[in-house]
C-alpha cells in the first residue's frame, strides 16, 4: 500500500478498536473518562494523541488489581486461547492475552517477516529462542505456515544445540546476537567449522541491542558466514512486530496492525525521521487485550521513505538506548524494581544490593551483590544459592550472587545506585 491507503485502512481499524476497547474494557473506559476523551474524539490519525498513554507499571498494577489478565482485557476470558508472559522487568510478570484471532494474526506476520528475511519453503528452521511462557516461541510456526521444515530447539546448551545444527543441518535459525556470537565461537573451539560443517545461511537475532550494533553484527556474519537479520518484539504487543527484509534498511514494522509514534520525551510531539524520540505503539486489530498509545521506553530513530525491496511500512532504524534502568541480559528484561523484593524480604540480607554486568565471551553476565547481616553466621556459599535461585524464579534467568559482609556495598545519600554496568555503550556502534 502507498501510505495514504495505508494510514486509512490504519484509521478504520484504530476507530473500531477504540470502540472495542471503550465498551468492553473497564480499565480503558476509566482511563478516557479522566482524561475527557471518548473515542468518538478522534477523528483523524492525528487525534490519537488526545488518547492517554499507558507504562508497563500499569498492565502490572491493573493485572495485580484483578488478577490473571486484569481489567485492560477487552473480551471474556472465555475467548482467550493464549497467552505470552513477560520476564518480570517491572517486578511482577504480565500475562499477554490472545484470541484465537489474534494468535492468527500474530503467527501470519510471523510468517511475512520470515519471508522478506529470505525464508523459504525448502529451508529448515532452527528455533533457538525460549519456548517457556516467551512470546518468541510460537514465532516457530510462522516459518512452519512458509513451509520450512522446523525444529523446535528453544534455549539449550551450547553443544547440544550444535549437535542438532550438525546432523539436521538447518539453513536459518533464530537466537540472541550475544548468543548467536557466543554459539559461533564455541563452534570453533570444538573444531568445527560453522561455514564450512553447518548449512546456517541467514540467522535473525532480537532481545537485544546488538543486531543494529554493526560492528556486532559483521562479526556474527564473519563467523558463520550467514546473513544476520535485525528483528524487534515485545509481549505486550506480538513476537517480532519489526524486522529486516533482505536489503538490510531498517526494520520494516507491520504498520497494518499497529500504530508506531516517536516522540520527543521534552515535549510529547512527534519527532521527525531520523531523530531520536520514544516510540510509542498502538495495535489496532488485537481484540483480546489492545494496547493502546503504549509506551515502550525504547528510544527509536525511523524511516517512511519506499524500501528498495518494495514494502512501504515505516521502518525502525535501530533501538539508540532506553529511557529507564531496564537492562537486558540474555534477551531478558531485566529492572532493579524486579531484584529489590527478593533482597529485601529476605532476613538473612541487609536489603542493600548491586546489579553489576560484566561482557564475558561476548555474553553478558549479571552478578548480584547483596550483604548479609551482622547477625547471619552461616555458610555465604550456601547463602548465595539460595539467594540465585530465588532471583532465577522471578527474573527467567540465573544471575551469579556474591555475599559480602553488612557495609561493604557503597550507600547513596540521594538516589542509590542500583547499576554497575562494565560493558561500555553497548547501545553505539
Amino acid at each position: 500500500m502507498n501510505r495514504d491507503e495505508l494510514e486509512a485502512f490504519q484509521f478504520k481499524h484504530l476507530k473500531k478498536i477504540l470502540n472495542h476497547a471503550y465498551a468492553n474494557s473497564e480499565f480503558y473506559r476509566g482511563s478516557f473518562k479522566k482524561a475527557g476523551v471518548s473515542p468518538d474524539d478522534v477523528k483523524t490519525l492525528s487525534d490519537l494523541d488526545k488518547v492517554p498513554t499507558i507504562l508497563k507499571e500499569d498492565i502490572r498494577k491493573d493485572q495485580e488489581t484483578k488478577p490473571p489478565l486484569g481489567n485492560m482485557t477487552s473480551v471474556p476470558e472465555d475467548d482467550v486461547v493464549y497467552i505470552s508472559v513477560s520476564s518480570g522487568s517491572t517486578g511482577i510478570p504480565t500475562a499477554s492475552p490472545f484470541t484465537f484471532q489474534d494468535f492468527e494474526d500474530f503467527i501470519d506476520f510471523e510468517a511475512r517477516l520470515f519471508y522478506s528475511s529470505g525464508m523459504r519453503k525448502n529451508d529448515r528452521y532452527c528455533h533457538a529462542l525460549n519456548m517457556s511462557l516467551f512470546i518468541g516461541g510460537p514465532c516457530v510456526l510462522g516459518a512452519q505456515k512458509i513451509g520450512a521444515l522446523s525444529i523446535h530447539a528453544g534455549t539449550i546448551p551450547s553443544e547440544r544445540l550444535l549437535r542438532i545444527m550438525t546432523q539436521f543441518q538447518p539453513t536459518v535459525t533464530w537466537t540472541t546476537p550475544s548468543y548467536a556470537w557466543y554459539l559461533g565461537e564455541t563452534a570453533e573451539k570444538q573444531g568445527i567449522d560453522v561455514g564450512q560443517d553447518i548449512a546456517i545461511r541467514k540467522i535473525f537475532v532480537a532481545g537485544e541491542p546488538g543486531g543494529s550494533i554493526g560492528a556486532t553484527k559483521k562479526r556474527i556474519e564473519q563467523l558463520w558466514n550467514a546473513d544476520v537479520y535485525d528483528y524487534y518484539g515485545l509481549s505486550d504487543v506480538f513476537g517480532a512486530c519489526a524486522g529486516e527484509c533482505e536489503e538490510k534498511a531498517g526494520l520494516h514494522f507491520a504498520e497494518d496492525h499497529m500504530i508506531v509514534e516517536v516522540l520527543d520525551l521534552k515535549t510529547g510531539e512527534p519527532v521527525d525521521e531520523n531523530e531520536e524520540g520514544e516510540m510509542v505503539l498502538t495495535t489496532v486489530k488485537k481484540m483480546a487485550r489492545p494496547m493502546i498509545r503504549f509506551r515502550t521506553g525504547d528510544l527509536v530513530k525511523y524511516e517512511i521513505d519506499k524500501c528498495a525491496c518494495g514494502r512501504t511500512h515505516k521502518r525502525l532504524m535501530g533501538i539508540c538506548g532506553r529511557t529507564d534502568d531496564m537492562l537486558i541480559i540474555k534477551g531478558v528484561n531485566v529492572l532493579p524494581s524486579s531484584v529489590e523484593p527478593i533482597i529485601r524480604e529476605n532476613k538473612k540480607l541487609s536489603g542493600e544490593y548491586r546489579l553489576v554486568i560484566d561482557r564475558v565471551n561476548h555474553l553478558d553476565v549479571l552478578t548480584v551483590e547483596v550483604e548479609g547481616t551482622d547477625n547471619y553466621k552461616g555458610d555465604p556459599k550456601v547463602l548465595e544459592r539460595e539467594v540465585q535461585c530465588d532471583l532465577r524464579s522471578v527474573l527467567g534467568i540465573t544471575p551469579k550472587v556474591t555475599v559480602y559482609k553488612d557495609g561493604t556495598l557503597p550507600r547513596e545519600t540521594h538516589k542509590a545506585k542500583r547499576i554497575k554496568d562494565n560493558r561500555g555503550d553497548i547501545w553505539k556502534a
